[in-house]
């Protein structure tokens, strides 16, 4: 078994796999500042440091623990924070992750596996679904940042021969991701819905993204470390669906219709977003086992047992 460390471990999908690595066996290190994750969603077993990405004090817990992997999936997520502010975006996801890569490379981490993402990665693709091989012009200051994190990848893998893999995931969504926190449409939609509150829907609810179950991306990041592939892999359904589809869905499972009031669409967001899982098949043997329907329903459950 390893010694790996998960940064973001106390947010949605990393406190997820960090849930499923302990029980593979592994010795796990969780690093988050708990700006966006949660002190109580971090497995009792595995050890905690609160410190954030960009600081020195990273180097001694390199140092001091020794770890074998690295899962980095600790950023800022929010597309519409990094438009409005694209230093402050850059200083996580470029900065604060460089710190964690540089010290990855001093400690002698064998491999390390980065969160990136499919759904900002392409722009307005022409090609749907979208491959890994589709040129890269991110509409978004969030899209250009994970990529230029994955260009230093690159680089360290044949400066230093740090050994990585990249998943670009598709739009995630599942238990613990909550409004306020890591929030994604679909828990916006659903925390307010279980709650009685209006949704603001930004656009005319036709843009389509491609939803991915937070366990289906926690057992494609699993199987990530079990193979030698320095690149990209998307990680998504396939299949593109509408924000009309979602309304739809969640008042179809909570027996009601939701309330939406419809808003200007915002600067920097896509119009289409799906991407092909063909490789993830391929390099993981990874394909989505639970679709929407069924997550949307298993996400309600949740969010109604943990009504905040």
């Amino acid at each position: 078994m390893s010694k790996i460390l998960v940064t973001g471990g106390a947010g949605f999908i990393g406190s997820t796999l960090v849930d499923r690595l302990v029980s593979e066996g592994h010795e796990v290190v969780v690093i988050d500042n708990l700006s966006s994750g949660r002190r109580d969603y971090v497995n009792p077993v595995a050890k905690f440091y609160e410190i954030d990405i960009a600081s020195p004090g990273i180097f001694d817990i390199f140092n001091e623990e020794g770890f074998d992997l690295v899962y980095h999936l600790a950023a800022q997520i929010d597309v519409r924070i990094s438009m409005n502010n694209p230093k402050h975006d850059n200083s996580i996801n470029v900065l604060g992750g460089l710190n964690i890569l540089e010290n990855a490379r001093l400690t002698g981490v064998k491999k390390f596996i980065f969160s990136s993402t499919g759904g900002a990665i392409y722009g307005d693709a022409t090609e749907i679904p979208t491959s890994e091989a589709y040129p890269t012009y991110p509409l978004s200051f969030y899209g250009i940042h994970k990529l230029t994190f994955e260009k230093y990848l690159h680089s360290y893998a044949q400066v230093y021969g740090q050994d990585f893999t990249v998943l670009r995931f598709a739009n995630v969504f599942g238990p613990r991701q909550f409004k306020g926190g890591e929030a994604g449409v679909i828990a916006i939609f659903i925390d307010n819905a279980v709650k009685g509150v209006e949704s603001l829907q930004n656009g005319d609810g036709l843009q389509t993204r491609d939803f991915v179950y937070v366990d289906d991306v926690v057992a494609a990041l699993s199987r990530a470390k079990e193979v030698k592939y320095q690149g990209e892999i998307n990680i998504g359904s396939g299949i593109e669906t509408t924000l009309l589809d979602i309304r739809r869905d969640i008042g179809k499972a909570l027996g009601e219709e939701m309330k939406v009031k419809e808003m200007p669409a915002k600067p920097g967001e896509q119009r289409r977003s799906c991407l092909s899982p063909k490789k993830a098949k391929e390099v993981l043997g990874w394909e989505p086992q639970v679709f929407l329907e069924e997550g949307i329903k298993r996400t309600i459950a949740w969010a109604q047992s943990n009504n905040r």
